[in-house]
């Protein structure tokens, strides 16, 4: 029976929980709820690996390349290529935004579980940065902090020598360990997607998104315009790989994505198939990643935001000139880096963004009910260029090519 199972294509059996799911919670709402624990056990399995695996794969990738200059030059590298990305993706929310009615067509209901998000000052996020106790960093899960402890500890061991090469053996030892853990929670995929779907869809229901259905479509459309063309021209031309290769390798990620809503609950996932699939290396993987789910922010800062903030600027009959679009595009795209680290970043973002051009705070909460929704495209759309970024940046052509079968897989599409 367990090898009829394992027999099955990863993607397969995820998908399959993902149908079934929707299946559920179409047919009987009630039995659906009913299986959230489920899709809550994956994610706090996810969420188990995620500290102790971006601290160690982050040292252990410091530690494999040629001193602090190697790291700062691919910092520049990724951190400009996710800024990139980002300006097109808030044009494309703007386009799409803009060239489709998207003014309600019922009447909406304040979300009345909405409560304003605290914007953090320009001072407090760079605080936020460093760690007081890079202890209760790793124990409260905060990822900016983790990041910048683990590259620090990282740069550390290489300038101290072979003095600390015992420690950097430790810590190499410690990645592997967690790459293994790592497969071993990712079996659990299929039936957390399950749960996940099942309650989504048996919670919300289809009638109660009819009043916001152009708002959700709008930003899924974009969405899908932004992983499709954007990055799918990325690792075409500058990665050298099929856009077909590419979103077939890393569909499974997108599912988890998709359905837990978290970058960082995604990390294993993609930091498997981007190495085992698709060649890239794990000392880039274990560093481009991490930092990609903390500030690439494609689908919250960048699509999200101008969508929201025109959707929003309709309902209350605000018009928008070409200088708004200018601030929103600028400022989605400074707020993706900006409030990186910060709770409910998406929420956050549309509030600068709102702030910035104007517009009512209280629209944000006509939304918040489906943010869910909303979310679930978000993520996918983040972790995507996440994965496309570590292609780009971090492939191994020679070494992996052959093995991978990639070179028959380079064709324009």
């Amino acid at each position: 029976m367990f090898q009829a199972w394992f027999a099955i294509p990863f993607w397969q059996r995820v998908l399959g929980g993902f149908a079934l799911g929707v299946l559920i919670g179409v047919l009987n709402p009630d039995i659906a709820q009913a299986l959230r624990p489920l899709g809550t056990l994956f994610i706090n399995a996810l969420k188990m690996l995620v500290a102790p695996l971006i601290f160690c794969a982050i040292v252990s990738a410091i530690l494999q390349l040629d001193g602090s200059s190697g790291v700062g030059a691919l910092g520049a590298k990724t951190v400009g290529l996710f800024l990139f990305t980002a300006v097109i993706a808030s044009g494309i929310g703007l386009g799409v935004g803009s060239l489709l009615d998207i003014t309600p067509t019922g009447n909406l209901v304040a979300s009345a579980d909405y409560v304003p998000k605290h914007v953090p000052g320009v001072v407090e996020v760079f605080l936020n940065f460093i760690p007081t106790n890079p202890f209760a960093a790793l124990t409260e899960g905060n990822i900016l902090q983790i990041v910048v402890f683990a590259a620090l500890v990282g740069i550390a061991i290489n300038k101290v020598g072979d003095t600390a090469k015992p420690l950097g053996d430790t810590l190499k030892a410690g990645a592997q360990v967690m790459y293994r853990i790592t497969k071993m929670v990712l079996e659990l995929t299929p039936f957390g997607v399950f749960g996940l779907m099942a309650w989504v869809v048996g919670y919300y229901g289809l009638a109660s998104l009819l009043p916001l259905v152009a708002f959700i479509g709008a930003i899924y459309l974009a969405c899908l315009i932004h992983i499709f063309v954007v990055y799918g021209s990325l690792v075409r031309f500058a990665g050298g790989i099929s856009p077909w290769f590419f979103f077939k390798s890393v569909f499974a990620a997108q599912l988890v994505a998709f359905t837990t809503c978290s970058s960082f609950g995604t990390l294993p996932v993609a930091h498997q198939t981007v190495t085992e699939k698709l060649g890239v290396s794990k000392k880039y993987a274990g560093f481009v990643l991490p930092l990609g789910a903390t500030i690439n922010m494609d689908g919250c800062g960048g699509i999200y935001p101008a969508i929201a903030a025109i959707f929003i600027a309709q309902l209350y009959g605000i018009p928008l000139e070409w200088m708004d679009y200018l601030l929103i595009t600028l400022t989605a795209t400074l707020a993706s880096v900006g409030t990186a680290g910060v709770p409910g970043t998406a929420m956050v973002m549309l509030t600068v963004t709102l702030n910035v051009v104007g517009l009512p705070l209280e629209g944000i909460a006509f939304i918040a009910a489906i943010d869910r929704i909303i979310d679930m495209i978000r993520t996918a759309t983040n972790v995507t260029g996440d994965m496309a970024v570590a292609v780009v940046l971090g492939r191994e052509p020679a070494a992996s090519d052959d093995a991978l079968g990639i070179n028959k897989q380079r064709v324009s599409l």
